[in-house]
This record gives C-alpha cells, structure tokens and sequence, in this order.
C-alpha cells in the first residue's frame, strides 16, 4: 500500500474542522438549554403578580382548537360535567314540567360493593353509545347497558385496604371516556386507562405515592388527546400538582405545581425559611376541570393550605391555594389566578368545579366563570382575564397577629347563599341552653380560646357541583348552613403521610345543620330563589332545557324543582341516600334519568350500593339487576360481606390488642367523619373533647341510634360490634390528647 504524506494532512485538517464545528454546535445546544432552564425558573406561568394584571399568551404555537365545538349535553352525557364546561344541563325536554308526573323507575342495579360508612357514593355516571360507565367508592368501575342496566363488564382494582391517608372517607366522583378507554383515577394515587368494550386494563401510570398524603377523588377529564388529573392530601402536607397525562399510553407530558418554589413567581407569598412549608403547604386539586377549546385553557380551584388551620408559620397570601386558576391546556403555562381566601385559616377552600358561560352583561358578550366557594359566594369572573365580571371588593378583615392573617378579604359583591355569621339569635335557638362560647363571622380568627363561626369548613358549598341554564341564565348551587367551632391546639411537626391540620375542627354537638338550594342571577349576582332544607344539602344539581332541575336528599329522595320558581314538583325515594349528581341521556328516542343513589358517610345518610335509572311510564318490577357477581360468577365479597369462614367463627375481641377490633369497626365506620383518633373530622364532633365519649352507655346510645347528623348503626353493626366500638371510643379515644 502507497503512504501519502499530503493525504494524511488532507484528512487530519478535514477532521479537525468537523471537531470545531461539532463542538461549535455542542456549545449553542447546551448554551440554549441552560437559558430554557433559566426561562424555566422565571416561567411566564408566574408572570402576573395579581388578578389585576393583562394577560400575555404564553410563548409559542396558540393552545386555541377554534374546531373543538362545546355544545350542551343531549343524547349522552360524556363528560364528568355533562359538557366541557361542566355546565351540567342538558338540552332534553321531554320530561318536563308538564309529563313529570309520569316519570318512573325503568331499571336499578345493584353494584355489590361500598357498602361499609366508610365508603361514599359521589360518582356521575357517564353514558357514551348507549353504556353506562360508573365507578363505586371502593373504585370498581362498572359499564352497564343503559337501557336495561344489565352488566357488560367490571373492573375491580386492588386497593390497600390499611390505605389511610383520605381525609373523609373512600370515595371517587367518577370516570372520563374517550379513544376507546375508560379512565379512572384511584385512591391509591394511580391513574389507569381501561378498554371501552371489554374493561381490560390498557396502561397503568403512578400519579404519585399515597404513603406521602396523595390520593385522586376527582373524576379525570380528557380533552385534545391528553387526560389531566390532580391530587388530594392538603390534609396530609402534600405539594399540589394537576398533571397531564398522554392517553394513549399514560405517559406523563406536564404538571404545574400549585405552589410556587421560592424563586418563581409568587414563590414570596410563602415563607423560606428552614421550615420550608411551600413544600407541603397543600393547595390540592381535587375537583375535574374545564377546558375552553377556544381560548386553549384549563381552569381549575385549588384546596387548602397545609397545615390548614394554623397560618402562625407561614406568613404571606399563601398561593396558589384557594384560587381559581387557568392554565395553557397544552402546556401547562400559568395565565392568571384569582385567590378567594388569602391565607385561609378556616379551612374554607374552594371545592366546587369551577363552570364557564357565555352572558350577555350590560349589552357586552362576556366569556364568563362562575365557582361556588365554601364561604359562601359565588365568584363571577371573566375567563379570559381573571378580573371579576360583576364585582369584588378587598375588604379589611379582623387582625390576629398569631396567625398572621391577610389584612384584608375578597367579597363579591351581591348575595351570599348561606348564611355567614352567629348571631345571637342562632344562639337562643340552636345551641344548648349552657352555651358560653364566643362566636363570630367569616373570617374571624382564632387562636387558644375556641370560636363558633359559620360557615363551617363544610360549606357554604362542597364538592357536590353546580348547573348552570342558559335558558334562565340562573347558576344552580346547594349548600351547606352549619355551624364550626375553630381552636388551636399545640402544633405537631409536619410528618410525611400524616395528617397535619395545626388545629381542632370542633362540629358544635347536637345543632342543626341546614340546606340550601339556590338559584343565583348571573348578571347580578343575587339570589333569585332559594329553598331552604333541616337537612344539608349535599348531592349536586342537573339542569334541563324542561324547565326543570334535580337535586338528590340526604334521605333518599331525587327531587324535581322547577327551574324557574323553585316549586316542588316530583320526588321518588330511593333505599339509600342520593349523595351524587343525577344524569340524563337519550337513547332511540326515549330519555332516561340516572342516578347513583349509594349514601354519604359525611352526610350520615343510609348507605347503598344501586343506580336507579328512570323514564316516562319506567316499567320497573321492583326487582334489582345483580352486578355483584365476578367475571367467572363467583360473588364479589365487600367488607360488609364475609365470607363463610370468617363468618362461622365469631373473632370479636379474640386479638392480642384488646381494642383491636374496636379500631378496626372505628376505621370503618366512624372515621370519615369523627377523624383519626377521634379529632379532625369532616362532619362529627372531637371525640377527644366530647362529653358523650366520656361515659361508655351513653356513647354506646348514641351509635345505636344516632344523632343531629349522625346515622344509626342499629342495623349496620351488631351488638356486639356497637359495645366494642363504644369502648374503644371511651376508653382510647377520649384520653388520646393526654
């Protein structure tokens, strides 16, 4: 072989100048990451310091899909909302005010699980080509023949049974359906995509670890090939987080944290300090969003703070929790947010979905968003800006230097829905006659020396979701007139997955809790009806171009109002209470109206395990459809159902803890409500505090036969089971703060 000296040089020049030039481009690449990390940490997702501020697109292509139409509910009802704006109301008319006397059940099936208190029925059924889909609150989604109810397939998930970081009780609000799958978020913090016909799992994605505080309640929704879901826990010192996931394959494409690190916007409405609370400060997502197909964005509410009661350590507004927010729904860039309880104390997040219009105010076209808040209000705001479309004013609040409160609160202007304040006249007529405690309004503060205030963190209104009409342009929302007494206890240090509240939520023993059904203008803001229950309120609304709206009762019954006036004017009593949004759908001409009527544990309702499903002239016998069998028909065994051989041998008490079982009747029933170790409940009184804790026969009177709102378990748990339960409440429980 001939050696060429000039050669070699040839190629060792050419080599080196594509060495330069690819370490030319090596160093533009990295240069061009390092400032897209930089853009990242300054992201345009933080780029408006308050609600006041003009919005700027979000750099890049425009998230607007102008060919994604938002029509109102009709044949189906395919979203969580009815429709992607959650509007709940349906275009169907032929029940109406005039044939809902004939309206009848046609079918009921029983879905054979969520049978225990733990367990609460708050899913909206989805109906898609004539198959009902509907998931029960030990997560088992079932599809179900629309027509007839029979079951076509069921899906029945694995979850840790000793899973112990809900807050109030298992529950989920339901599925999403598109692409051929159904999709479900479970408590365990998983989201999962299940083939539409037959229920086989498709893929399975962690949303995150529910060992940490994480759990998913909410319905998912899907829009524009991604599915979004967000995560509970505020309770537990969680991050808040929604999250969007790709459907085909469940892989993750963005998450926006709802509270800001401390170098990015806002990141200053949180202390940093050692204690580093903006990273388990809560801010959970747990209600479905909406989308505006047009303007390309997301809008959802954001929960409490963490710890939720306690704001001594951490000063500032607290964001992004309690707000109403919109992001870029392709990207998941911040637009704007609107904060409706700066440095809440009270636990009075907002939890109701938010819902968008179109309104017509003072002759201007308004793209418009309305979210009912656990204080009372509804919020009215412009979803394009975030400004509020018929007024909010800041307003100087009571000062409590110990829990450094915000000096000043936002209030709509117009009416609230409940009522915001103790008078003395609540006094004399719903508390005991030894009743010396103070009381106050919304947005008193506290601090050692317990106060009774409405609204309660129960509401004004929940996570039961409004309707809006466009043929009465009324916003239908159920609330919530109860009473709450807040006290601080000393502060136990933030513990991953424990709970972590920094106070006592104290449920005033024995006083009446009240309901309210409301029908609010929207152009005004004021009440236009209102029916006032003894019971609360605690459901949802469906609305109908058939001048009608239904609402479902602690007791049982789907009540039909008039849209217009609020008159009464159909109800049918279900065997458990109707604690979930009713639907209604179309199929060969007929319409149909269903719901999933299987109880509340902190409503204290009759729990159940049933979809009735009703039309014009039902035809039903009064015999339930049995979902309850497995895929090869062996029967699906509940904690409310033993099996043979747990039920031959009578365990009670035979454990090397003597209040074992006791704890373990307690986690089933009576946690959801009264809280781990008897405090910090949703719905029930500190059993630590409670003078009817203290002595055991009366404690076991009132499991037996209930109280203001509490069920009787007379026919839930055996006697035995009662008098274990009794003790363990009056022997652990009340000692538990010493």
């Amino acid at each position: 072989m001939k050696f060429s000296f000039t050669k070699v040089l040839l190629f060792s020049f050419v080599g080196i100048i594509v060495i330069v030039g690819l370490a030319f481009y090596a160093g533009v690449l990295t240069k061009q990451s390092l400032d897209d990390g930089k853009t990242e940490a300054d992201s345009k997702r933080f780029s408006i310091d308050t609600n006041s501020e003009a919005v700027t697109e979000p750099e890049g292509k425009s998230p607007g899909q102008p060919d994604i139409k938002v029509d109102y509910a009709k044949d189906e009802w395919a979203t969580h909302g009815g429709d992607l704006f959650n509007r709940r109301f349906s275009e169907l008319e032929q029940i109406n005010l005039e044939t809902i006397g004939n309206l009848q059940p046609e079918w009921v099936t029983s879905l054979g699980s969520s049978l225990d208190m733990k367990f609460s029925g708050e899913a909206t059924p989805i109906v898609v080509d004539g198959v009902m889909y509907i998931a029960s609150a030990e997560n088992d989604v079932l599809a179900l023949d629309a027509v007839t109810g029979e079951k076509i397939w069921e899906y029945r998930p694995e979850i840790e049974e000793k899973l112990d970081t809900v807050c109030c009780g298992w529950t989920t609000r339901g599925v999403a359906v598109a692409e051929g799958k159904v999709f479900a978020g479970l408590l365990d913090a998983r989201l999962v995509a299940l083939d539409q016909k037959t229920g086989e799992l498709l893929w399975e994605t962690e949303v995150a670890d529910w060992e940490e505080g994480y759990t998913i309640t909410s319905a998912p929704l899907y829009y524009n090939g991604k599915v979004y879901t967000g995560v509970a826990g505020g309770e537990y010192g969680i991050r808040g987080r929604i999250m969007a996931y790709d459907a085909e394959f469940g892989h993750e494409i963005w998450r926006w944290y709802s509270i800001p690190a401390p170098y990015e916007k806002n990141g200053d409405t949180w202390p940093d300090d050692e204690n580093k609370n903006w990273l388990h400060g809560g801010a959970p997502i747990w209600n479905t969003p909406a989308v505006d197909p047009e303007l390309g964005y997301i809008y959802f509410v954001t929960g409490n703070t963490s710890p939720d009661l306690d704001g001594s350590n951490r000063e500032g507004d607290n964001l992004y929790a309690n707000s109403i927010l919109a992001l870029n729904a392709e990207t998941g860039e911040y637009v704007w947010h609107f904060q409706q309880v700066h440095h809440d104390i009270w636990d009075l997040d907002p939890t109701n979905p938010v819902i968008l219009f179109d309104v017509e105010i003072n002759g201007e076209k308004k793209k418009a968003l309305g979210e009912a808040g656990k204080t009372g209000w509804i919020y009215f705001l412009d979803r394009e800006t975030g400004e509020p479309l018929i007024g909010i004013e800041e307003k100087e609040v009571p000062q409590l230097a110990e829990q450094k409160t915000s000096p000043t609160q936002p209030f709509p202007v117009g009416d609230s829905f409940v009522p915001q304040g103790v008078t003395e006249e609540d006094v004399e007529r719903d508390l005991s006659d030894d009743f010396e405690g103070k009381i106050g309004s919304i947005f008193t503060p506290f601090w050692d020396e317990p106060i009774t205030l409405k609204p309660s963190a129960f509401g004004g209104a929940n996570w039961p979701p409004s309707a809006y009409s466009p043929e009465t342009e009324y916003f239908y929302v159920i609330g919530t007139d109860g009473y709450i007494a807040l006290t601080r206890q000393d502060e136990d240090a933030y513990e991953e997955g424990g709970m972590w509240m920094g106070s006592i939520f104290v449920p005033v023993t024995d006083a009446p809790v009240r309901g309210t059904i409301t029908a609010m203008d929207v152009k005004t803001n004021t009440i236009a009806w209102q029916v006032k229950w003894d019971a609360n309120a605690y459901s949802g609304v469906l609305a109908t171009a058939g001048d009608l709206i239904f609402v479902g009762h602690n007791d049982g019954r789907l009540i039909a109002f008039n849209a217009k006036t609020g008159d009464e004017v159909w109800s049918y009593k279900m065997d458990a209470g109707a604690n979930a949004p009713s639907v209604t759908y179309e199929i060969d001409g007929e319409q149909y109206l269903s719901i999933f009527a299987a109880g509340n544990s902190l409503a204290g309702s009759v729990h159940g395990d049933k979809v009735y499903t009703f039309k014009l002239n039902g035809s039903w016998d009064g015999t339930p459809t049995d979902a309850s069998e497995g895929v090869n028909g062996e029967k699906i065994t509940t904690s409310a159902e033993p099996t043979e051989s747990e039920s031959s041998e009578d365990t009670t008490g035979a454990t090397s803890d003597s209040y074992e079982a006791g704890l373990s009747i307690y986690e089933g029933n009576c946690l959801a409500c009264h809280g781990n170790l008897g405090a910090n409940g949703h719905n029930g009184p500190n059993l630590q505090q409670s003078k009817v804790a203290e002595n055991y026969d009366d404690v076991v009177q009132r499991v037996t036969n209930g109280g203001t709102s509490m069920p009787a378990f007379q026919t839930i748990l055996s006697e035995e089971e009662i008098e274990e339960v009794a003790r363990y409440v009056n022997e652990v429980l009340t000692k538990a703060d010493e």
